[in-house]
């Protein structure tokens, strides 16, 4: 070893230092690596900590613009974007949806008008959700029910979910909607629901459907199936064979006491943003839908049904008491119920 590190060269000592180690100088390298590495990592975990908050804001700011479309003060305070909790709108969250209900009483047409509605690609509507007690038994079910509708959280075959812009169902006067109307002008009035009052001017003839309607609930004519709807005219035919005879004696009280029903329907509700419309003007003018998806705030189109009428005839063909009833009606207020009110 003292060869390799010393020698003489005439009477001088020369020593020579020896070489540094090739590992210390790796470790050394190493560690100033690692170093550099844990201060460049804990960088970039600041940058990223430091934009979290801005990206959710940014998120937040986008889903609220959405909001502040250029519509009318009118139209925004009707304009609603629901959060269903069943399911994401997606792409459709910021597509505005309106909130209505159809208004009606049972054989008024409001099972063909809400088919002609919902052949609107823009309008989804429910059905008479609240032919099912349990759903009316209180105000609690009845809100309840109302939430899930127009949160986009009730699913039926009518329902277009994600990208609707008109969701509401149709309820009859009778379930539940007269016996709770404080409650319910109330919420309608809160949510900025838009009703579509829809009844039938000859009482008569709604009679007639009722009682036919009735009968064929206990005989169940078509295949031991009852229909209140039907879409072939052959099943129509069925189901008009029946006439019905009417008791004379209450007719007239009866026929009055429908129209105060309705007329004090109305005025319970009247403070909702509603409007009125007759089964008969529908068949007569067909420009009469056109109005009301304007009052729904939805794009003309042509809308079309399934639903074949059922009762076409003359009413003096339809019920089996023909003359007694003529005879009770003729001079009285309800006379131009006997006559034809509109043409098939």
């Amino acid at each position: 070893m003292a060869e390799n590190c010393c020698f003489f060269n005439k009477d001088i000592l020369i020593v020579k230092p020896p070489k540094k180690s090739p590992l210390a100088l790796r470790m050394i390298v190493l560690g100033v690596a690692m170093i550099c590495g844990v201060y460049i990592c804990s960088v970039c975990l600041k940058q990223i900590g430091n934009n979290t908050i801005p990206r959710m804001i940014k998120i937040e700011r986008t889903t609220h613009s959405c909001r502040r479309a250029s519509f009318s003060q009118f139209e925004n305070t009707h304009l609603h974007y629901p959060e269903p909790t069943t399911y994401s709108r997606g792409e459709c969250a910021c597509t505005p949806v309106r909130f209505f209900a159809i208004l009606s009483t049972q054989r008024s047409g409001s099972g063909w008008f809400e088919t002609l509605l919902n052949s609107h690609i823009n309008i989804s509507s429910n059905g008479e959700i609240f032919s099912a007690k349990e759903r009316r038994s209180n105000i609690s079910s009845i809100i309840q029910t109302l939430d899930k509708v127009y949160n986009l959280d009730w699913y039926s075959s009518a329902a277009k979910n994600e990208c609707t812009a008109a969701v509401g169902f149709k309820w009859m006067l009778n379930q539940g909607l007269i016996e709770n109307h404080e409650e319910v002008v109330a919420y309608f009035s809160r949510r900025h629901i838009s009703a579509i009052f829809l009844f039938r001017r000859n009482l008569l003839r709604q009679l007639v459907s009722l009682l036919a309607n009735n009968h064929d609930r206990d005989l169940k004519q078509l295949n031991g199936t009852h229909k209140a709807h039907v879409h072939s005219k052959d099943e129509a035919d069925v189901l008009a064979r029946y006439k019905p005879k009417l008791n004379a004696t209450s007719l007239i009280p009866r026929l009055k006491q429908a129209e105060e029903y309705v007329a004090n329907a109305i005025e319970s509700l009247k403070t909702i943003s509603h409007i009125v419309i007759f089964y008969e003007d529908l068949i007569n003018n067909q420009t009469m839908l056109m109005d009301v998806l304007n009052f729904m705030g939805m794009p003309e189109r042509k809308l079309f049904s399934r639903h074949v009428k059922i009762h076409r005839k003359p009413l003096a063909e339809q019920i089996e008491n023909w003359d007694e009833v003529y005879n009770v009606l003729n001079g009285t207020r309800y006379e131009s119920f006997l006559n034809s009110d509109y043409s098939m």
